[in-house]
């Protein structure tokens, strides 16, 4: 994951207790979540509405009998 291996993931892990605190660590991570699910679903719907768009594209292009 990235080129990090178990230490370093255990460093980052440390200095992150001692900045901020073991009590603040569940929070942060439950907010990490909730933004990386909302990024998730933005970049969904953007997916959904180009893929709507080109089928639409295609169909004006498509010769009328």
């Amino acid at each position: 994951m990235f080129g990090l291996g178990l230490p370093e993931m255990g460093i980052i892990a440390v200095v992150a207790i001692l900045i901020f605190g073991p009590k603040k660590i569940p929070e942060l991570g439950n907010a990490l979540g909730k933004t990386l699910r909302s990024f998730k679903e933005g970049v969904g719907q953007s997916e959904d509405e180009s893929v709507s768009k080109d089928k639409e594209i295609e169909e004006e292009d498509k010769p009328k009998i």
